[in-house]
């Protein structure tokens, strides 16, 4: 069972071109198994899936997979709204040696609760990898339910759910109902203390991406019992994991990232547009708070 800090990864760019950034996709993998980050979640959300095509997004993976070389697992973002693209995604991250499949809740086609069952469970089939289950109703306007979960939870292959609903009575009910190996991570990183808490397994992670060794130094201690440790961390990153999303997710964390040197500015891809100058001083005075050194205040685009 993966435990722990796993970083929704964002995906680098090159500004100007918008090509994916090899070099420095690297080296963040590096730089988060430095901080201790337990796991690398690629090409989810917040590494702007939705932007990349097919073999970029499985490129994407691949890399990180050679990069990890084994020191950590990788979680590869492979879901869809399309049943059969997950299917092809999913092969495809199993055969360049993903560790497990983040699956979506379908988006935008608004599937019924018997449609999200048929859709994961046809998925689990076809593909013999981990299969971690993500519900975030906010980005894809339909909620799965705890009782399909459970559904869900009884075949073999499915491990584990990603609830980003932030609701702690929905986390509670998953954690005692579900069976006792079937893992839940918070996927809300301002509630990801209280929900380990309840027993979940970990936080899949925005402010990992910046607050690494913090996030994973929480999630040790919160999985110990260790709520004085762990509440102390989880009031440091506060501020934080509220200015990430000032702007839709991952805006506010590209730009945190350049500015502490470990990409550039600008770099993200349309419909998505870099971060609105009027936030740069609150995520700075967010970033601060949280010890996150800062490289640079400049507002050179290509720095």
């Amino acid at each position: 069972m993966i435990t722990g800090s796993i970083v929704a990864m964002i995906t680098p760019m090159v500004p100007g071109t918008m090509t994916v950034d090899w070099e420095a996709l690297r080296k963040l993998v590096d730089w988060h198994i430095e901080q201790g980050t337990d796991a690398i979640g690629a090409v989810g959300t917040t590494g702007e899936s939705a932007t990349l095509d097919m073999g970029e997004h499985l490129e994407v993976i691949e890399v990180c997979v050679d990069q990890a070389a084994g020191r950590i697992p990788v979680v590869a973002g492979t879901g869809g709204n399309s049943t059969w693209e997950a299917i092809a995604l999913t092969r495809g991250a199993k055969d360049v040696g993903a560790a497990a499949s983040l699956q979506v809740v379908p988006y935008y086609n608004k599937p019924t609760q018997e449609g999200m069952y048929l859709h994961f469970k046809t998925i689990a089939e076809a593909v013999d990898i981990p299969i971690i289950l993500y519900n975030v109703p906010g980005r894809t306007a339909c909620d799965m339910l705890p009782e399909t979960v459970r559904r869900l939870a009884r075949i073999p292959n499915i491990v584990g759910i990603k609830e980003a609903t932030g609701d702690m009575d929905r986390a509670r009910e998953l954690v005692e109902t579900c069976p006792e190996d079937f893992a839940v991570y918070s996927g809300d990183d301002a509630t990801a203390l209280d929900l380990i808490l309840l027993g979940g397994k970990g936080n899949v992670s925005v402010t990992a991406n910046v607050a690494a060794a913090a996030m994973h130094e929480l999630c040790v201690a919160a999985m110990a019992g260790d709520t004085e440790r762990a509440g102390q961390i989880d009031a440091r990153l506060s501020a934080l994991n509220k200015a990430l999303f000032l702007e839709s997710n991952p805006i506010p964390v590209k730009w945190a990232c350049a500015e502490m040197g470990l990409t550039r500015h600008n770099a993200i891809r349309l419909p998505l547009t870099p971060l609105s100058a009027g936030y740069h001083q609150a995520v700075r005075d967010a970033m601060a708070a949280a010890d996150i050194p800062i490289r640079t205040t400049t507002e050179n685009p290509d720095q």
